[in-house]
């Protein structure tokens, strides 16, 4: 067995690239002819020539083009939609609710030339803006607006964003969305406490209002059997067959002729009257003044 071992193997023997390496870049760029300035734009880049350092007017499209190997230079610029996470952001709402926030931006590039010269990397400064745009606008928002105006939140932070970055670096927002927001464990507990308090609240006024109904409609109906008689002796009836009907119960039933109520009735409401035609006519004592002597 040769001691020496295998010859280059180094630090990289056992090192196995991930399935998703990606592939290490071949010198000489675009082979044989990268070198004679032939250049392969794919669909979703742009390109943009640099010559002696300054950038060249018109952009180059998709498909293969050529510029001067030895004065010229192509930088692609990729116009895919890029999408972007915002870190989560420790805030506190205008109501003075601590609570952290993080949100997802979707943005790509409109304008390479902008995008390449005017900042250095666009990518880095999108999300710096983004955070800090984040911090500003859940700062003058309430807590109750950020849980429920989910999507007018995500409207004003891509206006924040795409503010100071369309026109000056070429990078257009396409959407903004709040991802998660995170509360404080008390104030979870309030807010439960809270909504239980309006649950018994609203379920008190509905009980409430069908007393009310119930005592209207019982109104109602207490007029209805005055206006005949006859009819409360049906609904006793009807209420003695209905409670007959559970078997729980023993009832000793006495049939009284309605005529005899009609009876008894009339002459109590004579007798009434009697008495108060007596109280009338009883005379009222006379108090007669003596006028005393000088």
């Amino acid at each position: 067995m040769w001691a020496g071992g295998i010859p280059g193997a180094g630090s990289r023997a056992g090192a196995v690239p991930g399935p998703r390496s990606p592939p290490e870049p071949k010198p000489g760029g675009d082979g044989l002819a990268g070198m004679f300035g032939f250049k392969i734009i794919r669909q979703y880049e742009r390109g943009v020539v640099f010559r002696w350092g300054r950038a060249l007017p018109g952009i180059r499209e998709p498909g293969l083009t050529w510029v001067n190997p030895f004065t010229d230079r192509l930088r692609k610029v990729n116009m895919q939609i890029t999408v972007a996470a915002v870190p989560g952001q420790e805030t506190m709402t205008r109501d003075n609710v601590t609570m952290r926030v993080d949100a997802v931006v979707y943005y790509r590039v409109v304008d390479p030339v902008k995008a390449i010269v005017n900042v250095q990397d666009y990518g880095f400064a999108v999300a710096q803006v983004a955070q800090t745009s984040l911090r500003a606008v859940t700062g003058r928002s309430d807590m109750d607006r950020l849980l429920s105006e989910r999507e007018k939140v995500n409207a004003e932070l891509k206006d924040v964003i795409d503010e100071p970055t369309e026109q000056p670096w070429g990078i257009r927002v396409e959407r903004v969305e709040v991802k998660d927001v995170s509360l404080p464990e008390a104030t979870k507990r309030s807010m439960s406490r809270q909504a239980e308090a309006e649950r018994e609240r609203r379920a008190r006024i509905i009980g409430a209002d069908g007393e009310y109904q119930a005592a209207r409609k019982l109104a109602q109906a207490a007029s209805v059997l005055a206006a005949d008689p006859a009819a409360v002796q049906l609904r006793l009836l009807q209420t003695v067959a209905e409670v007959a009907a559970e078997k729980n119960s023993s009832f000793i039933f006495v049939p009284v002729p309605v005529e005899v109520l009609r009876f008894l009735d009339r002459a109590a409401s004579a007798a009434g009257r009697a008495h108060r035609s007596a109280g009338q006519a009883r005379p009222q004592p006379v108090v007669q003044a003596e006028a005393g002597q000088d």
